[in-house]
């Protein structure tokens, strides 16, 4: 009888749990993760680059006024801009991060 080795991996994220990076996912399910991670964490950070940053603005606004019932407000806001790319095919992306809490 042969036995095998398991062997298990954990992924490591490279962010911090409280934060959420808004993609092409439609906006209330970031809002309602955001929603459910503001009740554990009481702060989180919806981060964005390119053309998703309105959609984070997006979710800053449905989570304050909607969904938050006034509980929750914008503490900040950072706005910036990362280089992409490698070589001479660097571009640049505006990003922007959201800080809400209660």
């Amino acid at each position: 009888m042969q036995t095998e080795a398991v062997q298990t991996q954990t992924i490591q994220r490279s962010s911090p749990p409280n934060h959420i990076f808004v993609g092409k996912k439609p906006v209330m399910s970031y809002a309602m993760s955001a929603l459910i991670q503001l009740t554990q964490a009481g702060e989180i950070v919806v981060k964005a680059r390119g053309m998703a940053i309105s959609r984070a603005v997006d979710v800053a606004e449905i989570v304050t006024k909607r969904l938050g019932n006034g509980a929750f407000s914008v503490k900040d806001i950072r706005i910036g801009t990362e280089v992409v790319g490698e070589g001479s095919e660097t571009r640049n992306i505006s990003s922007i991060e959201i800080v809400v809490g209660k």
